[in-house]
């Protein structure tokens, strides 16, 4: 009991802070009735942010957990789908076809409805089908599915994407359109895995701070406010540090005009840098331990499995390492000291995944890393009381596992810590028999674009 009452108590601490400072009046209205209302710790005050005010939820009993589905799908010249309406099982689907017919897309098309954009391709006019002018995307959510939004009982949300050539991308939830796309992440949570998670050991560390950035974010609309206020900043600083760099006097020990000029820029990217920092330090602390006990369950061995979180911050102050390296970085064109520099180990036992992790090994730990990413969703919602269970795209994850780890993988999605789930293979019988132990499933044959239930 009274560690759940230094829980809450901390919780409603971290808000209190955040309205204070926040220049909106209906949330100072909320913070001062939720200051009267949360005297009495003993009570669960849950304090949730919904879409930038606090809605205060006094309980005296556990909350209400909620199930996020996806029941439609109708797509309009996105990729190679001319047109598809489509409507789901609340467990499973499957997508059965050949390679390159249309199965990765139609997954594609339901990450766009929750981040906005594709997984794979961020300029929005090149998913727009070969000679169509424009793309469509819509689907309709089971109530209360949606966690910011107060939905009636009973009462379906609509979400709808269309890109037209040349124009601005055009979002909507519900009867709301956004100005700004942000605004729209983590409403619909969602985690995919695909093989191109294979990028987050092989490419640079900007791929796993991106893996960060895509699960904070969808549990914190403050961090994402923060992050796209830190990059703007650092992208100013770099465009400064080219500018004066040029200069013949750069290397130079003497004060020049432009000092400034970056110690305005510098003293805004402390803040958020260290709120970015803090946030990714909690985050990794919370979700190792649920990966490590993923990838034991499924890998059944003695491997140590390791997610390392290093960041400049742990050692420095920001602010003096911004002054200290700037003729260096006048130098290099750019900004050598910040939290976009952090980086994600990725280790087995002591050793780096990527030098001796074998396929298998390697495909096992990213799957354990994305199948955690529901499971910590599922953590959080039982603090924040939102949507529990975020849509699960699993895109040909069988591949180069055996059948052991496969088996393990189907035991663990049949628990009901998981939700809807849309998978895809390319043969039949092998699908067939792979998803027989998660019982009703609806199952889609896959060629050209074209969908068929059967």
């Amino acid at each position: 009991m009274q560690n759940q009452k230094l829980f809450f108590r901390n919780k409603v601490r971290m808000y209190f802070a955040c309205a204070r400072n926040t220049p909106n009046a209906k949330v100072q209205k909320n913070y001062h009735i939720c200051k009267r209302k949360t005297k009495n710790l003993s009570k669960k005050c849950v304090l949730i942010w919904n879409c930038g005010i606090f809605f205060v939820s006094l309980q005296s009993k556990s909350s209400k957990r909620t199930t996020m589905t996806l029941t439609e799908l109708h797509i309009l010249n996105f990729k190679n789908i001319a047109e598809a309406s489509l409507t789901f099982a609340d467990k499973l689907n499957c997508f059965v076809g050949l390679n390159g017919q249309g199965k990765t897309n139609l997954l594609d098309a339901i990450y766009y409805l929750s981040f906005t954009k594709s997984a794979f391709n961020a300029i929005d006019s090149q998913n727009i089908r070969h000679d169509a002018e424009f793309a469509m995307i819509q689907g309709i959510y089971s109530p209360l599915a949606v966690s910011h939004l107060p939905l009636a009982e009973g009462e379906d949300i609509q979400v709808t994407c269309a890109i037209r050539r040349g124009q601005k991308k055009q979002f909507r939830c519900g009867k709301k359109d956004y100005q700004r796309m942000l605004d729209h992440i983590g409403k619909i949570p969602l985690v995919m895995v695909s093989p191109e998670d294979n990028q987050l050991i092989a490419e640079g560390s900007d791929e796993r701070r991106r893996f960060l950035d895509i699960i904070i974010g969808q549990t914190d609309r403050a961090y994402l406010e923060h992050l796209s206020l830190y990059n703007a900043l650092v992208k100013q600083r770099n465009a400064l540090l080219k500018q004066f760099g040029e200069q013949p006097t750069a290397n130079s020990q003497e004060p020049k005009a432009g000092d400034e000029l970056f110690e305005v820029i510098e003293m805004q990217m402390v803040p958020h840098a260290e709120y970015i920092f803090g946030r990714r330090k909690r985050f990794v602390e919370a979700f190792v331990p649920i990966f490590a006990d993923l990838y034991k369950t499924i890998a059944e061995v003695e491997e140590q499995p390791q997610l390392t979180y290093r960041s400049q911050l742990f050692d420095r102050e920001l602010s003096e390492a911004l002054r200290r390296t700037r003729q260096r970085d006048l130098i290099l064109g750019w900004t050598s000291q910040g939290v976009h520099k952090d980086e994600l180990e990725m280790q087995l036992g002591d050793y780096p995944l990527r030098r001796v992790g074998s396929q298998g090994q390697q495909k096992t730990y990213l799957i354990a890393m994305k199948l955690a990413q529901a499971l910590y969703f599922s953590a959080i919602s039982n603090q924040q009381s939102v949507v529990s269970k975020p849509i699960l795209l699993l895109d040909d994850i069988f591949d180069k596992l055996d059948a052991t780890r496969v088996a393990r993988i189907i035991d663990m999605l049949r628990g009901e810590q998981f939700g809807q789930i849309f998978l895809t293979d390319t043969d039949r019988q092998h699908l067939t028999d792979i998803v027989k132990p998660l019982g009703s499933s609806k199952v889609f044959n896959v060629s050209s674009g074209d969908f068929r239930a059967g």
